[in-house]
């Protein structure tokens, strides 16, 4: 069986949030969603309009998500070792970076493939919130 990990804040769920869903799923048999916590989201000097419970349960309602966990940190390498992953989907606008050139032999390294898929274009949390924002002032 092959097991697909991924992790996001999931805040104001949108069609990218659904397309990398259910690309991810379409590579493996059992799809675990890590929803990032609240005081992860302030860590990464952000806050979250939708509580992480809510965040939560509406990823694990999701047709293509196996099971829905806490993401508690960064560090997506244990979780894929503890959950069983041989998969991390992730969005292409971390590819070639030092950072995630780094990330790739230590994933190799354990025997996992990390998968990039691209962002769907024209949408993401941060510009809905922006025009949110600006629909209300």
């Amino acid at each position: 069986m092959v097991i697909g990990y991924t992790t996001g804040v999931y805040d104001l769920f949108h069609i990218g949030h659904l397309n990398l869903l259910k690309n991810a799923k379409g590579l493996c048999d059992k799809l675990i969603v890590g929803v990032t916590v609240d005081d992860l989201v302030l860590y990464k000097g952000k806050r979250a309009m939708i509580p992480f419970e809510d965040r939560l349960e509406i990823v694990r309602s999701i047709k293509y998500v196996d099971a829905a966990v806490p993401q508690y940190d960064m560090d997506k390498l244990s979780a894929c070792k503890k959950l069983g992953a041989s998969m991390l989907f992730v969005g292409d606008d971390w590819y070639g970076t030092e950072k995630w050139e780094k990330y790739e032999s230590q994933f190799t390294e354990a025997g996992i493939k990390i998968v990039y898929f691209p962002y769907t274009k024209g949408v993401s949390s941060t510009q809905i919130s922006k025009a949110l924002k600006h629909v209300r002032q």
